[in-house]
């Protein structure tokens, strides 16, 4: 049995994003030494977080063969909804003016607006899986839609309004520190990865997730139950999104409608850099980490280098192109 051998020119054609995005970080180190500190290595740590917990949940629509494009609505309503139930007793701007003050019990008060995110993202999961699996309606246009309704849900919430006056109990959630040193939010990504990679490659629904992405048509003559599959992938999915909302506005001290605005298209440039296909039945969640880090690399370079706002856009525009027409490249060098 003989090794297959991968050239060198195939190697730099499949991973040749990480590769200048790597060469972008050593020139961005060469200019701004201060780029290879510790500090901003932490800036970028807590940054990936977030953004690693969102793309965790579109990497299960992805190796299914479909997408989800109301990830980033998802985020900024569980931010709001977060941020209007956990502001300060004595803030002028509070929301809910009549909200009690739950002195000792914040903590779990927290914990309870977690769940109530959690579970009301959820919802608008389940909405998506009944339409995607029941329906028959494409991924792309049945998430689209769902996009626009999330986004008008959270502008007649907050009447448009820009949240902020967090309590520290919240805001704690992502600043915090364990032992002083260990920053929480990492801590919770950390779990959230331990977690998904566990379901992706030791339990049944992780199988069936990939015999999907494979060919569904096999899977459901197998005994495979893709609706309930799918139904459960968009609800996990939706739970990711409000966890990663929550955290995003803890992290910010604030929040407004906008918040997780095109983080979906982040999230799905990350996963395809890192291996997930959008072609379906492939992808790990450490090459979600590695996509997310490499895109958050890219920004940060571009900040270094001072580069103007709107051209950053242009690049990661560019880097989203050029991802999926790499992956889309190697799934016709498979057939």
């Amino acid at each position: 049995m003989t090794a297959k051998k991968v050239s060198a020119k195939d190697f730099l054609i499949n991973n040749g994003i990480i590769v200048v995005l790597l060469l972008l970080a050593v020139f961005t180190a060469i200019k701004q030494p201060t780029f290879f500190s510790g500090g901003n290595f932490i800036n970028i740590a807590l940054n990936v977080a977030p953004r690693f917990i969102i793309a965790c949940g579109v990497s299960g629509c992805l190796i299914t063969k479909g997408t989800d494009l109301s990830a980033g609505r998802m985020v900024g309503l569980s931010a709001c909804l977060a941020g209007t139930l956990l502001q300060k007793p004595d803030y002028s701007g509070k929301f809910f003016q009549n909200l009690p003050d739950f002195g000792n019990a914040w903590g779990l008060w927290v914990l309870a607006v977690l769940l109530i995110c959690v579970v009301i993202c959820c919802i608008f999961g389940f909405i998506n899986g009944i339409v995607i699996s029941y329906l028959q309606v494409p991924a792309f246009i049945g998430t689209l839609g769902m996009q626009l309704i999330v986004y008008g849900v959270c502008l007649v919430y907050t009447n448009a309004t820009p949240i902020g006056g967090y309590h520290s109990a919240y805001t704690a959630v992502a600043k915090g520190k364990l032992f002083g040193v260990i920053p929480f939010l990492f801590l919770i990504a950390l779990a959230v990865g331990l977690v998904m990679w566990f379901i992706y490659n030791m339990t049944p629904h992780g199988k069936y997730m990939y015999a999907i992405g494979g060919n569904e048509q096999s899977a459901e003559v197998s005994g495979v139950n893709t609706k309930k599959t799918k139904i459960i992938i968009y609800m996990t999915a939706a739970a990711l999104y409000a966890l990663g909302g929550f955290l995003v506005g803890a992290k910010s001290g604030g929040s407004s409608v906008n918040m997780g605005q095109g983080w979906e298209l982040e999230a799905i440039a990350a996963c395809t850099i890192g291996g997930v296909s959008v072609n379906g039945g492939i992808g790990r969640i450490s090459g979600v980490l590695i996509g997310v880090l490499v895109f958050e690399i890219l920004k940060t370079c571009l900040q270094y280098l001072g580069v103007d706002t709107n051209y950053q856009y242009i690049a990661q525009g560019i880097v989203i192109v050029v991802a999926i027409a790499l992956d889309i490249r190697k799934y016709i060098a498979k057939k």
